[in-house]
């Protein structure tokens, strides 16, 4: 079986989260009796961890990725999950994200000749879900069993616009926030009578609204306040409203916190009767540039690919935010990513057999 009739048949799997579909099951099978299995299930959700030990070096290198895929959607030209290939290119759910990935990986790894160390493959059935029973809890599994991995290479598409262009080095936080404003509610006539939340807030919004709340670094971007909704009233031209709500997100850089976030929110409405929470969804990591993994990776692609590649860290959340808070050096890498989630996501024969030649060279001299 080829990389690519390896991944047609990934594709033909209907892995609707938080729906393996049968997948799991393939992939066992397909690796073979010389790969160990860990599974970890809760809540409807399926985790498998896939290992080899080649030798007895503690070093230790895991391929990562989900088997799930989000709903395909009204409106594709081809059957979603037909994986049919027309003039090199695969149209499905699933193409980038990130069962090209998962394809190249398994395959990588099924036909590793030698390593040095032991090699993982950790996958699971809910990452575009909430992902609360997904790779965390095979990561927490693991640590209790003293089997945390060194390294990590998350699948997903990095790819901006050529193949090899760019691997994610880390992902930025993500902060909400929810803000309620009080007042009292009046008629417009008598604005006297009122205490108007709209007016007492409206010189403030300028000072938050797309605020930069650090200036960024050579990995991150400025970690910038996003106001997401601003609602209040009962749509009336004559009644002032009771309170004003807003709602804010930060995608936060490791120079940017939750309590500095609040703390910059509780000064901007200093003198105003409020609520206010925050909670937060992932926190940010980076892995140093100088990490064996980084370098392996660089060197990878430039050889298989003939590009020098740039760091990234860039785009929302992945599963490798778990590995970074594990202490695992993390990065990812994978297919270019300008149709995932889509319409008529699709891939390309040339970048998934491409993937998989970098990752070969990767565990080959890692």
């Amino acid at each position: 079986m080829t990389v690519i009739e390896l991944f047609q048949k990934l594709l033909k799997f209907k892995s609707v989260t938080p729906d393996d579909d049968g997948a799991f099951d393939f992939i066992a099978e397909y690796l073979g009796d010389t790969w160990e299995c860990i599974s970890v299930d809760m809540e409807g959700v399926k985790n498998r961890f896939y290992y080899k030990k080649f030798n007895e070096n503690p070093q230790h290198l895991c391929f990562a990725g989900h088997i799930d895929v989000v709903p395909p959607g009204q409106g594709w030209d081809v059957d979603p999950f037909a994986a049919d290939i027309i003039d090199g290119v695969i149209t499905a759910r699933g193409t980038q994200d990130m069962k090209s990935g998962d394809a190249a990986f398994l395959y990588a790894c099924k036909h590793a000749v030698d390593f040095d160390g032991t090699l993982s493959i950790l996958m699971t059935s809910d990452e575009e879900g909430e992902g609360t029973y997904g790779t965390i809890k095979m990561l927490e599994h693991l640590k209790e069993i003293d089997f945390i991995p060194q390294y990590a290479v998350v699948a997903e598409p990095t790819c901006e616009e050529i193949f090899g262009d760019a691997i994610k080095v880390g992902r930025r936080g993500s902060i909400n926030g929810y803000i309620t404003i009080k007042g009292k509610q009046g008629h417009a006539a008598y604005p006297e009578k009122c205490i108007n939340p709209v007016h007492n807030f409206a010189h403030i919004l300028p000072q938050i609204a797309g605020y930069n709340l650090d200036n960024g670094d050579e990995y991150f971007a400025p970690s910038k306040m996003v106001i997401t909704d601003i609602r209040g009233g009962m749509e009336v031209t004559n009644v002032t409203p009771n309170e004003l709500k807003l709602m804010f997100n930060v995608r936060n850089s490791t120079n940017t916190t939750r309590e500095s976030v609040e703390e910059f929110i509780h000064e901007k409405l200093n003198g105003l009767e409020y609520d206010f929470r925050t909670t937060q969804g992932s926190f940010p990591f980076v892995t140093n540039k100088e990490s064996k993994v980084v370098k392996a990776m660089e060197d990878s692609i430039q050889k298989v690919l003939g590009l020098k590649t740039k760091h990234s860290t860039h785009g929302g959340t992945s599963d490798a935010r778990y590995f970074g808070s594990f202490g695992i050096e993390a990065i990812e890498f994978g297919v270019i990513n300008d149709t995932i989630h889509s319409v008529g996501e699709r891939t390309t024969v040339k970048e998934v057999e491409g993937l998989c030649k970098v990752y070969e060279d990767l565990i080959r001299n890692f």
